[in-house]
């Protein structure tokens, strides 16, 4: 089952409840039905990927035979001391024979958020108060602990949005999913919601896509502490409004630009590329961007432009690394 990106927190709450959305990959967990049969890993795009985190597998052994749960995996980085969507993205690749040296540095986690099956009988028709509850007993039955998790969720719109202002300020929690009570399990209909906070900063524009008069999109970037300018990410496509006022203030780019013969990914771990026009990395652009952020200060997610910020410098923008900063207000 999926969920619908939606801007707030609804206002007319009725029946509805807010789990924490923590930044990871969707994935669900199956347990032999008899002895001998095997832990199965899947993604949300079907992929089996057990082989990759031996630790889970291990672990399942705390769980009963004949479930399905859905969660998310995430890993914690133990020299960072934080979780970590880099180490999940290595330990996701990794093949059979390397995965068990990643274990260490990277151990898994399994956020459980539904369960689909239970004895071997499904429960997707159930609503999911009660899928809700049948989870929570399970937890407390077996004790279950590290690594399986009980995503946290309420039924309190105040605490859900305490929740999305304050709990999103930790690493790898981005946001709220909202889940009516009665709501059946259909999978791959989305008839959940999802809110990812996002938060207003800076960025310097070094590249369009379109033209000089007519961009479409801006690439950003920022500079890093040795002065090299360094690409954070890119915009969706700018309004026709927009895309006159960012026209005003460009220039095209002059010899030299430090991205000379870069290549820009559409998106986030994409191969496809940007058809890119370099500029004059001068015009500082004010960007709403969501929590998804790598350690080294890319945004996974297409961000949002505001305005220029034609009241600062380039050199007023946060450092390359320093994520969500805000620069001068």
């Amino acid at each position: 089952m999926l969920a619908q990106g939606v801007e707030s927190v609804p206002t007319l709450v009725r029946d509805l409840a807010f789990e924490q959305k923590f930044d990871g990959h969707r994935a669900l967990l199956f347990t032999p039905a008899e002895a001998g049969g095997r832990v199965l890993l899947q993604t949300r795009r079907g992929s089996l990927i057990q082989d990759r985190f031996p630790d889970l597998v291990a672990a399942a052994e705390q769980l009963p035979g004949g479930l399905v749960l859905d969660g998310e995996l995430l890993v914690w980085d133990a020299e960072a001391g934080q979780l970590s969507f880099e180490g999940l993205q290595r330990r996701a690749a990794a093949r059979s024979r390397t995965a068990p040296g990643l274990v260490a540095r990277w151990p898994a986690y399994f956020v459980a958020f539904d369960v689909l099956m239970a004895d071997g009988v499904e429960l997707l028709a159930l609503p999911y108060r009660e899928r809700r509850r049948r989870l929570e007993v399970l937890f407390a039955a077996r004790a279950l602990t590290s690594p399986w998790a009980l995503c946290p969720m309420t039924t309190d719109v105040v605490k859900a949005r305490e929740w999305l202002e304050l709990w999103t300020d930790v690493s790898g929690v981005e946001g709220l999913v909202i889940k009516p009570l009665t709501s059946k399990y259909l999978p791959n209909y989305r008839g959940w919601s999802k809110i990812r906070r996002r938060d207003t900063t800076e960025a310097i524009i070094g590249a369009i896509t379109g033209t000089l008069t007519r961009p479409q999109l801006l690439v950003l970037g920022r500079h890093d502490d040795t002065g090299r300018l360094r690409a954070v990410g890119r915009t969706v496509a700018l309004r026709p409004e927009q895309a006159r006022q960012v026209a005003e203030h460009l220039t095209a780019a002059d010899p030299g630009h430090p991205w000379t013969g870069v290549r820009f990914a559409a998106a986030w771990g994409s191969r496809d590329v940007l058809d890119a026009v370099l500029v004059r990395p001068e015009m500082v652009a004010e960007i709403s961007a969501d929590r998804s952020i790598d350690r080294g200060g890319v945004f996974r997610h297409p961000l949002r432009f505001q305005r220029l910020r034609l009241d600062v410098t380039a050199e007023d923008v946060p450092r390359f690394g320093a994520g969500r900063a805000a620069a001068a207000g």
